[in-house]
């Protein structure tokens, strides 16, 4: 079919949908980049949200997430699940729905704006508290928990509006769906996006005047603690005294045990080792093993009374097999490695409250410090570390060597980004305790997501020694410590 005036295809109609969308993102993008509000488009994406049955709160920079949902219930179902990987939202007869997207871009625009526009200045105890939940609202779109995506709340560089909209050149829009209306593999970039989440909290962390809002109780009462709001708190410590120090160590103490309970969960699920069929099974009900006690008794089924008769129960064995097993932990304590020390001393503390473990931990920088007579509380622990400083991990050897009494019952975890002054003396060391039998595992990341550095010259060094550095998310090392010591 052709125009008869031109001979030429007739130009299709732009979609008005397609219009609505579009107007929607050019305003996400103009408010990411440019915070003075563009009347146009402002104007235009009213119309537009008012058009499809959306609150016009949603285009109000102070609003918060949590305040509309508060208002329209309704939407809550819909900010769940917003931007996660799954099937194609076409209808029935495989046709783009475009309504729904416009819908879509709206409630998008919103999440992000409120994450990844975060101004410039001075900021509040609120403020923070309200970009958090916004957080929690972004990481529910993307599929998670709230939380997940900031698990280790790894600081990193680069700009979250372009992780964000998929600005590694994946071609991923801020819904995830592309140009054909279908929804890619985000997998890759979503474990991204923790990172970059982590350090724009951090920045706002930074700019807050954290001793004023802690020597307030009230204000101090609306933080909500991160790992990158502990950071500055054990930075800052020894500037502290009384109520601000109170609060400061309050906070300390309650992300150690929100943290300390995931990482319980996660080395109670792991690998305990193998039965020991040597010892009698306990004879109670929560091991009878009922399946294999109708076997072995079907002999005595009776036909005529239809009726099984049991002469013998039969029990699951449970015990395990476990021998006393040493476990040294290292811990580079210098600024880059702040999560991993929280993260670590924490997980120090669960493995030393397990059956015939001995737990010994080392923090280091340029001088170590033996911290094992605080193992058992990692909130004592943390208080009596000092960030910051260089690295020199020979220190450390000094008094982990001394510790490895029995080689083949020792497992020695060294965490640390082996960025050293002394990398030589340091390796030559470390390829001692592997040779001698002990388990040596470096571990160049202990985050919930799984980002870190490692210096390339340590890394091939420990791959060609066969023990090739352990990185990502700190499951991995939960792990392979369960299975040592099982």
């Amino acid at each position: 079919m052709t125009d008869h005036a031109t001979g030429q295809p007739p130009t299709p109609e732009a979609d008005p949908h397609d219009n609505r969308r579009q107007v929607l993102y050019w305003r996400l993008l103009a408010r990411l980049f440019d915070p003075e509000e563009q009347p146009t488009l402002e104007s235009a994406s009213l119309a537009v949200v008012e058009d499809i049955g959306l609150p016009s709160a949603l285009l109000d920079p102070g609003a918060s997430v949590d305040s509309i949902v508060q208002r329209h219930p309704e939407l809550a179902a819909e900010f769940d699940g917003l931007m996660a990987p799954g099937p194609d939202s076409d209808s029935a007869d495989g046709a783009r729905d475009r309504a729904a997207e416009v819908r879509r871009a709206a409630l998008v625009s919103k999440t992000l704006l409120n994450v990844f526009a975060t101004g410039s200045g001075t900021v509040t105890a609120g403020q923070l508290a309200r970009w958090q939940s916004d957080a929690g609202w972004l990481e529910r779109a993307l599929g998670c928990k709230p939380g997940d995506l900031r698990g280790g709340r790894a600081g990193g560089g680069g700009t979250g509006a372009g992780a964000a909209t998929g600005g590694g050149g994946q071609g991923v829009s801020p819904t995830g769906t592309g140009g054909s209306g279908t929804t890619p593999d985000l997998s890759r970039l979503i474990p991204a996006i923790g990172p970059e989440l982590g350090s724009i909290e951090a920045d706002l962390v930074k700019r807050m005047h954290l001793r004023e809002v802690l020597a307030d109780p009230r204000l101090a009462s609306q933080l909500t603690p991160s790992m990158s709001l502990i950071e500055q708190l054990l930075r800052d410590k020894d500037n502290l005294s009384g109520v601000a120090l109170a609060n400061a160590k309050a906070l300390i103490r309650r992300f150690v045990d929100e943290v300390a309970e995931v990482l319980r969960t996660q080395v109670e699920k792991a690998t305990a080792g193998t039965l020991d069929r040597s010892v009698p099974p306990k004879r109670v009900f929560r091991n009878l093993d009922l399946d294999r006690t109708i076997w072995k008794n079907l002999t005595n089924w009776s036909p005529e009374e239809e009726r099984l008769y049991v002469d013998r129960l039969y029990y699951r064995h449970t015990a395990r097999k476990t021998t006393p097993q040493r476990l040294i932990v290292v811990v580079d304590q210098s600024g880059s490695m702040v999560d991993s020390m929280v993260n670590c001393t924490i997980l120090a503390s669960i493995f030393a409250g397990l059956p015939k473990v001995d737990v010994h931990l080392i923090a280091y920088d340029t001088q170590a410090l033996d911290l094992t007579p605080w193992v058992h509380d990692p909130f004592e622990t943390l208080l009596r570390t000092q960030l910051g400083g260089g690295t020199d991990g020979t220190v450390a050897m000094a008094l982990a060597q001394p510790k490895i009494a029995e080689p083949r019952n020792t497992v020695v975890v060294w965490i640390s980004d082996f960025y050293e002054w002394r990398s030589e003396p340091l390796f030559e060391s470390m390829a001692a305790i592997h040779r001698s039998g002990a388990k040596f595992i470096p571990v160049g990341s202990v985050t919930s997501s799984g980002r870190g550095s490692v210096n390339p010259w340590f890394r091939q060094r420990f791959k060609d020694l066969g023990a090739p550095v352990l990185s990502g998310h700190i499951k991995k090392l939960v792990h392979e410590l369960k299975t040592f010591l099982a």
